[in-house]
């Protein structure tokens, strides 16, 4: 188990809670209630993932004990979590994060919308981005059942999506497009062509398929 900076052993009782959610078992990594418990701790889901992976197969008399005291027991352990996370000042990041920096301090970021009033965040956009490779310019429209698919499941429109797709056109070296107008998702587009769009296809294609467990 990887430890991250801000890693409190409490944190084990959250997890317990939900490895026992039907159905009871390892959740996947990016499945909204993990991302949810991750972004109100301020720890990467990958981290989160791993200590409850710990927590399943560790022999340590402390997991043990855990296990023990809160295995059978769902009632005790709704309760101390509810007492963990309505304890004065946490979550606050003023008062327990302040200095505290790690190379993860993004990992909030790509959950968040890319502006002000916008619905868009960098993890759809990596969902658009993966099937923008799929589609020829041409489909990249609204009537697109593929782009309908993805948009029914992100609960967005399909009209967004294909002005997603416009702006990542811009992106694009293949296509040359003019960029002295910059389409309106350019910025946040071009940050997440930079990472996934010039890598090896199959990065990109498993990122997405990972992160289509938190629209579930």
């Amino acid at each position: 188990m990887t430890r991250h900076p801000l890693w409190q052993d409490a944190y084990f009782l959250p997890l317990m809670q939900l490895y026992l959610k039907k159905p009871e078992g390892m959740k996947p990594l990016y499945s909204r209630e993990l991302v949810d418990l991750a972004l109100r701790v301020h720890i990467p889901p990958r981290n989160l993932y791993e200590a409850m992976f710990f927590l399943r197969q560790s022999q340590q008399p402390s997991i043990k004990h855990l296990w023990d005291v809160y295995g059978k027991n769902e009632r005790k352990l709704k309760r101390d979590v509810e007492r963990l996370f309505s304890m004065d000042g946490f979550s606050n990041a003023s008062l327990f994060y302040d200095g505290v920096g790690t190379a993860d301090d993004d990992f909030e970021n790509m959950f968040k919308p890319v502006a002000d009033g916008e619905v868009l965040t960098p993890v759809m956009l990596i969902m658009i981005l993966n099937l923008y490779f799929r589609l020829t310019p041409i489909t990249m429209v609204p009537e697109t059942p593929e782009i309908k698919e993805l948009a029914k499941k992100m609960k967005i429109s399909p009209e967004l999506i294909a002005e997603a797709m416009d702006a990542f056109q811009q992106c694009d070296p293949y296509l040359n497009r003019d960029k002295s107008e910059p389409k309106k998702y350019y910025s946040a587009c071009e940050k997440v062509w930079s990472k996934y769009g010039n890598d090896n296809p199959e990065f990109l294609s498993s990122t997405a398929a990972q992160l289509s467990e938190y629209f579930e």
